[in-house]
């Protein structure tokens, strides 16, 4: 059985970035844990946190809760974006 913790980071609604987080891991397993071969996924994870995390910050200081969009908002607010 999976940690509270372990759980809500494969929640999407609390994790923006399940699926980042996944290929990184992915890209690790079958590169026998070459960093050096995964640079790719680990920028792609990094970015979609600062971009996910920039949101969360503007929508606390704008009182917006949730703070974090849930997986269908933030689905939406990317189609928006193109």
């Amino acid at each position: 059985r999976m940690s509270r913790h372990a759980q809500q980071l494969r929640d999407h609604d609390i994790n923006p970035c399940v699926v980042e987080t996944d290929a990184s891991r992915k890209c690790m397993d079958d590169n026998n844990y070459n960093k050096d071969m995964c640079t790719a996924y680990f920028l792609k994870y990094k970015s979609c946190r600062k971009f996910w995390h920039d949101i969360m910050m503007q929508r606390r200081r704008n009182g917006v809760k949730p703070e974090m969009p849930s997986a269908e908002e933030r689905r939406k607010m990317l189609e928006s974006m193109g």
